[in-house]
This record gives structure tokens, sequence and C-alpha cells, in this order.
């Protein structure tokens, strides 16, 4: 899961990166609501948290916008507002999720999971393709019932082909899912972790379409 935070304060915002990629997530970070539009217009990401009280317009109005012009990611607010004047405003705004300041880390990396898997249309965390099971909030696997290991960038990896539901992705949106700007990105980069993943599940879990991307390829039974 890639999470774009829009947060101006840099406590807060050093926290939470940490916290959220300490939970496997891939998380960006901008400070105003003039980077967030940009930001969200060159990359894809899946859900963003949102702060209201940015330095160049209140979140709420920033949600708005972003809401009117059709943009249909899942938001959670994060705010010190309390009231419930400004929980109703929000969620009226467009908003999927409102919590509050100050908060526990691992519920909010629980809510940014639920609100992905509300998005995907699932009633439960774990994603099933014939005989694989992935949880990606515990980040645990399961082939033929048996537990397999897979490191971070393998997990998200897997998640985002299981996400696309065999739509295909190029190259650029794979690494989108798996790395945030922050990290520089080694030109065989992905084809290694395409290759790891292919060594655990099999050589048929990922499907490479000539010239366009890669999609969810079959799983042995």
């Amino acid at each position: 899961m890639r999470v774009l935070l829009i947060e101006d304060d840099d406590l807060i915002t050093h926290g939470i990166l940490a916290g959220l990629r300490a939970h496997g997530l891939t998380v960006d970070s901008v400070a105003t609501a003039a980077q967030a539009e940009a930001t969200l217009s060159a990359i894809h990401c899946d859900v963003v948290i949102l702060d209201l009280g940015l330095p160049d317009e209140d979140g709420m109005r920033l949600l708005q916008r972003l809401r009117a012009s059709g943009m249909a990611l899942p938001v959670l607010i994060l705010t010190a507002r309390d009231a419930v004047e400004d929980r109703i405003a929000g969620l009226r705004a467009g908003a999927d999720d409102y919590l509050l300041k100050p908060f526990d880390l691992d519920e909010l990396a629980a809510r940014l999971h639920a609100l992905l898997r509300r998005a995907a249309g699932r009633s439960v965390d774990v994603i099933a393709h014939g005989p694989l099971r992935l949880n990606p909030a515990s980040g645990e696997v399961f082939l033929h019932e048996r537990a397999v290991v897979l490191s971070r960038r393998e997990l998200a990896l897997l998640a985002a082909l299981l996400h696309a539901r065999g739509r295909i992705l190029s190259a650029d949106q794979l690494k989108d899912s798996l790395y945030d700007f922050s990290e520089e990105i080694e030109s065989n980069a992905l084809n290694v972790h395409i290759h790891h993943l292919r060594r655990k599940l099999g050589a048929d879990i990922i499907e490479t379409v000539r010239g366009m991307g890669y999609r969810l390829g079959m799983v042995n039974a």
C-alpha cells in the first residue's frame, strides 16, 4: 500500500513515516495543499492521510476540490479538530474516515488497511488467489496452507498485483507501490523482486506482458 501523508508538522510527519514504514507501508509526505495536488497528479497512491490545518489552505477545502475533480482515493482526515460539527463536515466533504490527534500508530495502520479493503469491495482482510492467501495487515502469506516468508518489497509487489485483480500494471506503477520519493531505485530492482516472488510462489505467479508490464498469473493448484 502506498500512502500520501499531507501534514505540515515535522514531528508528527517523522513519527508517522517511521511508524507506517515499520508496518510495511510505502509512505510519502508533503506539507502543503499545493504540493499535495502536484504529487497526486504525478504518482499512483492507494490512500491519503489529510491534516486540516495546512499552511496554504484549509484541508477541508482541498478535500472538497479533490472530490469535485473526480479523485476517488480513500481519504483519512487526521486532525486535532474534535468537535462533532468538524467530524460531520469532514465526512460530508468526502472523507472516508476521521481520526483525532493524538492517535495510536497501530490504530492508524489498521484504519488504512480497512479503507483499502472497503475500496476493493472486500469484507475481510485476507485476499485469496487459488491456494494463495495474503493478509496485507499482518503481512502473512500462505501457499497450500504453508507459511511463506516474503520481504517487505515482495509483500508490496504481491499486494499490488492482487489488488489489480488481473489488470496489467506497468513497471512504473509497480515501482510506485514499492518505493517512496526518498529511496534510490536501482535499474534492475523490480526484476529482482519479481524473480524472488516467482521463486517462492511459482514461476507463473507473475505474467510478463511484453511491452506493457505485468499482471497476476496462475498459482499451481
